[in-house]
């Protein structure tokens, strides 16, 4: 693959494949593998109306982002975005509140993985154990991306399409054993579960954004950032929508799960099937974090890069010409909150800080257009109507939003305004 060093002293190797494997990879994780028990106890026999619903605001929402990105050849995602079209303060608060957001998955996911890992082999449920593979989940994946943005790509490339390989299996075998009656079992709706259903959906179908905080790493953001979220986030919304109904459909109501894919699949194919789903989950979140340490790091770089950071988060790695501070830090603090982690109350926190910084690209697109409304990028349909949609719908989920969340939130906004008011009153070197 051949490569171009930017600016920053990295180097542009991400071709619109790599960052299509990439949003597939940092969507596809933890949350489609714990949720459709979660989902199917609120929506009972409705819940694939859920994942639609769910698809349609992520759908609205990745629109806005498509016509934004391709406007960027810079480091930081949404917090850049933000940055642009609403200054410093509110970029440098869309910054935290994304790294919240990246974090918090993290957690979640890391103990998904454990648990998975002990379903198969006894000793991983020890604490000690337990302990030791949440280091090697984070010390591995951090120096393979140290050591290069190809490297942490081609792992990235690689696990996407190992993780794809069991869900396949599972819905293309799963869909032969589908029965009516099994689908019927399940009760309706519960009353006012509809909001909250939706709100842990946007926890699976979240992360896409993780795939444009290394547009300075790629070949042509311009051309393959849109291209990369349309198409990954299509594959994502059938695989997904597949998958619910194959559950439903093989696993009958009453059963009590915290591996619902594994459980479905030992329905239809035995023990191996068990076995297969459980290996598949592993290899899922471990994809995941292969993306999401080659993304996020991306975004405490840029971060440092503009000052709103300390200016060593933006250190280059004088041999590999990587993030390695940034990628260091993200690993250390997510591994700490890894080992206290709860999957759905993470779960949920992380969809609410997303649905703040999707909000704020929602928005962001009148202002870029108002700017340069004759650019030659990707344009969403429908004027303006698509944007209003996209923040509306992210203020509608927030309102499901607990006093926790809440107050966790809150203190991530005020660390923000801290940080913003420590970078404009600090001396400045010449």
């Amino acid at each position: 693959m051949s490569t171009e060093q930017t600016q920053t002293g990295l180097v542009a190797a991400l071709g619109r494949w790599d960052i299509t494997a990439l949003v597939v990879n940092t969507v596809i994780g933890g949350g489609i593998l714990g949720l459709p028990m979660i989902v199917t106890g609120m929506l009972g026999a409705a819940s694939p109306v859920g994942y639609i619903i769910a698809a349609a605001g992520i759908g609205v929402i990745v629109l806005c982002f498509a016509e934004v990105s391709a406007q960027f050849r810079t480091a930081g995602g949404p917090y850049i975005y933000a940055r642009q079209a609403f200054g410093p303060f509110i970029g440098l608060q869309v910054g935290w509140i994304t790294w919240l957001m990246r974090v918090s998955a993290a957690g979640a996911s890391a103990n998904l993985f454990v648990m998975y890992l002990g379903a198969i082999w006894a000793p991983a449920r020890s604490p000690e154990m337990h302990w030791i593979v949440i280091t090697a989940l984070f010390a591995l994946l951090a120096a393979i991306n140290i050591r290069g943005v190809q490297q942490g790509a081609s792992a990235s490339n690689l696990l996407t399409a190992a993780k794809l390989l069991p869900l396949l299996v599972f819905i293309g075998v799963g869909i032969f054993f589908l029965r009516p009656a099994t689908f019927a079992s399940w009760p309706p709706a519960g009353h006012g579960n509809w909001l909250r259903a939706v709100l842990l959906l946007i926890f699976a179908f979240g992360g896409f954004d993780n795939a444009m905080f290394p547009a300075s790493e790629m070949r042509d953001a311009r051309r393959d950032a849109p291209f990369a979220l349309l198409t990954g986030m299509g594959i994502v919304t059938v695989v997904y929508l597949l998958i619910q109904i194959v559950f439903q459909g093989t696993v009958p109501a009453g059963t009590v799960t915290d591996r619902p894919l594994a459980t479905a699949a030992q329905h239809f194919l035995g023990a191996p099937g068990g076995w297969l789903l459980a290996i598949g989950a592993m290899v899922s979140v471990w994809g995941w974090f292969a993306a999401t340490m080659l993304g996020t790091p991306r975004l405490t770089f840029a971060l440092g890069e503009r000052g709103d950071f300390p200016r060593f988060f933006s250190a280059v790695h004088r041999r590999f010409r990587t993030p390695w501070v940034s990628i260091l830090f993200y690993a250390g603090l997510g591994w700490a909150l890894a080992l206290s982690g709860n999957f759905e109350w993470n779960a949920s926190l992380s969809a609410v800080a997303r649905l703040l910084t999707y909000g704020v690209t929602c928005g962001a697109v009148p202002v870029f257009r108002s700017r340069d409304p004759e650019a030659k990028v990707f344009r969403v349909p429908a004027g303006y109507l698509i944007p209003a949609l996209g923040i509306g719908f992210c203020l509608v989920l927030l309102t499901q939003m607990g006093r926790l969340e809440f107050i966790i939130l809150a203190a991530t906004i005020l660390l923000a305004t801290l940080t913003w008011l420590w970078s404009r009153l600090r001396p400045t070197t010449p």
